[in-house]
């Protein structure tokens, strides 16, 4: 799996009150730049703290168990989970969201539903850089009593949830979701919170849900839920749990390639599993780790591109603008298996190899466009005004720029500059389009 870092396109505000806390509270989501993760930032403090969503902050408050809580210094930022879910749910990697309190708000229609329509509303970007996932390459496991969390290899990012309570209108209840935006807005982001009758006088003796009612959560009492709305689906109480897990599972800090199974956990166990995501990600193989954040390495581009020896001709990208501007880079060499026949005793780079590699730092910046690139690939349908102006050569360093000229549903047209130590070597137009591989 790979695809751009995504941040917002702008500004976003939405006002409300926390759910415990009841307290009201502004929230100010911002674009940040690559690299930085999601952070939160109390304003109402003096000087404003900062909170990284990391779990190392969490893990210093596993002792409430209805909520997950980020921790700085004295001060804390409690309930950050729906937060989380939403910016993870939409694969937001970078942000900043300000907060006058010590509590995000609830959204108004429970769940992370609020959060998402606004996020949606005004705009995700990419940036031009890889995300970083964590590639789940062998089982990692937690089991506490009848608490049990699993990380799987899988070729996508799924989660599986089961809940089990010992009551006649929760029961058991089970659900499985390939996770992806469209995914998360559609089947998970307005499950709403629940609580049991007979727990919410003592959640309420302990200072907590002061902000939560029957239009942002759902009360579970003997002979039924107590809301006047039905619930939105039949088994609305276990994706809140998934919900919640992708939330808490946004701590680490990285996107992820793998199935997670969860059977009865909560916020303290996904902290914690969280935890021991955080250290195998710390021992995952670098071996090819770019020298550059900026950088899409051979790795990047062999997951994106079908292509393989001997007609893969692009080592890396240095620069993407997200559907607008790609720079490629080929280092040719003299053990390129063209050269023993282009030509002997003068090798010359085929010009229509120039084209191909033009073609494939192509490909990589209107796949970076299509979400699920995986099982697509790019057809090139026209080459116009193509120039050969100076032959490539062994040892010369090939930079491909290649910039949009028009981009629609139906496909795009590009121009592709080829130049070797700043000269102008080759020029073509090409036209392309992505189908299904």
């Amino acid at each position: 799996m790979i695809r751009q870092q995504r941040t917002l396109a702008k500004e976003f505000h939405i006002e409300g009150i926390g759910l415990h806390t009841g307290n009201p509270v502004s929230m100010v989501f911002k674009p940040a730049e690559i690299n930085q993760g999601i952070r939160f930032l109390r304003v109402d403090l003096d000087p404003p703290v900062e909170f990284p969503a990391q779990v190392a902050l969490a893990l210093e408050c596993t002792d409430d168990m209805r909520n997950t809580t980020l921790k700085v210094g004295e001060h804390k930022l409690h309930t950050v989970e729906h937060v989380m879910a939403a910016l993870v749910g939409l694969g937001i990697d970078n942000c900043l969201v300000e907060v006058n309190s010590n509590e995000p708000m609830e959204p108004s229609e429970g769940g992370a539903a609020d959060f998402v329509k606004g996020l949606k509303k005004t705009g995700i970007v990419g940036q031009g850089v890889p995300a970083r996932f964590f590639e789940v390459t062998q089982p990692i496991s937690l089991v506490e009593n009848d608490i049990e969390l699993l990380a799987l290899p899988y070729e996508g990012f799924r989660v599986s949830f089961t809940i089990k309570y010992d009551h006649p209108h929760l029961g058991t209840q089970y659900a499985s979701f390939d996770i992806n935006p469209q995914i998360f807005e559609d089947e998970i982001a307005e499950a709403r919170t629940f609580a049991l009758m007979e727990d919410v006088e003592n959640l309420r003796e302990r200072g907590l849900i002061k902000g939560g009612s029957l239009d942002n959560s759902i009360v579970v009492g003997e002979d039924g839920i107590l809301n006047e709305t039905p619930l939105r689906w039949p088994n609305e109480f276990v994706r809140h749990k998934i919900l919640d897990l992708l939330g808490d599972l946004g701590l680490l800090g990285s996107p992820i390639k793998g199935h997670i199974i969860s059977h009865r956990s909560g916020h303290a166990s996904n902290v914690k599993f969280a935890g021991m995501l955080a250290e195998a990600l710390k021992r995952q193989d670098r071996t090819f780790s770019q020298k550059k954040p900026t950088d899409w390495n051979i790795q990047d581009v062999m997951k994106i591109m079908p292509h393989r020896y001997p007609f893969l001709l692009v080592d890396r990208l240095i620069e993407m603008e997200d559907g607008k501007y790609a720079v490629g880079i080929k280092n040719v060499t003299i053990n390129e298996p063209f050269f023993q026949g282009h030509f002997p005793g003068h090798p010359i780079f085929p010009a229509v190899l120039i084209l191909e590699a033009m073609a494939q730092t192509g490909g990589m910046l209107l796949l970076s466009t299509v979400d699920e690139h995986e099982g697509k690939l790019v057809y090139f349908t026209k080459i116009d005004q193509a120039r050969f102006r100076k032959p490539v050569l062994p040892g010369d360093q090939v930079r491909f720029e290649m910039t949009m000229l028009r981009l629609s549903r139906l496909g795009c047209k590009m121009r592709g500059e080829a130049y070797v130590d700043g000269e102008l070597v080759a020029e073509a137009e090409l036209m392309a389009r992505v189908v299904d591989r």
